[in-house]
């Protein structure tokens, strides 16, 4: 099986750590770094609060623990898979670990990169786009999301 015909699967690798992240009070956001083969990389979910650490989201998390993996800061070849569109910061790592592709499931108005408040590939200077495909079990990964945030009000 091709990994194309496998992202469904990531995804849903991807939303069980989101589920990790809300039972431990997270926002729910969970992102798989996979290589070329299809290879598992890393697996993480949103840990800011837990590590006391304003860049401990999911797809940062997944970036540090890939690289140390393979012994390289350079993720080219690599595939991420994240339940939210990546905001500002993460798509700014995205681009700087060289990630080729990236696929999401919701998007995120406040805050996404990848098209809905600003998107970084456009931006003038970068020197990496990455392939972005929005939309991956949206509905799933949405809810997610909007069940957190239920229990919380």
């Amino acid at each position: 099986m091709s990994v194309e015909e496998k992202i469904p699967q990531f995804m849903e690798l991807a939303i069980e750590e989101a589920q990790r992240a809300s039972k431990v009070g997270e926002v729910p956001v969970g992102a798989v770094l996979i290589n070329s083969d299809g290879d598992i990389l890393a697996r993480a979910h949103n840990c800011p609060i837990s590590s006391q650490d304003p860049t401990a989201h999911a797809e940062i998390v997944a970036i540090r623990r890939a690289a140390k993996h393979i012994n390289n800061y350079r993720l080219s070849e690599t595939t991420m898979f994240v339940t939210l569109e990546p905001c500002i910061m993460c798509a700014g790592a995205l681009v700087w670990a060289r990630i080729k592709r990236l696929f999401f499931g919701a998007p995120d108005p406040k805050s996404g990169a990848f098209g809905s408040i600003i998107d970084v590939n456009r931006l003038p200077g970068i020197n990496h786009r990455i392939q972005v495909q929005g939309g991956i079990l949206k509905e799933r990964c949405a809810s997610v999301l909007k069940e957190f945030f239920q229990e919380r009000r």
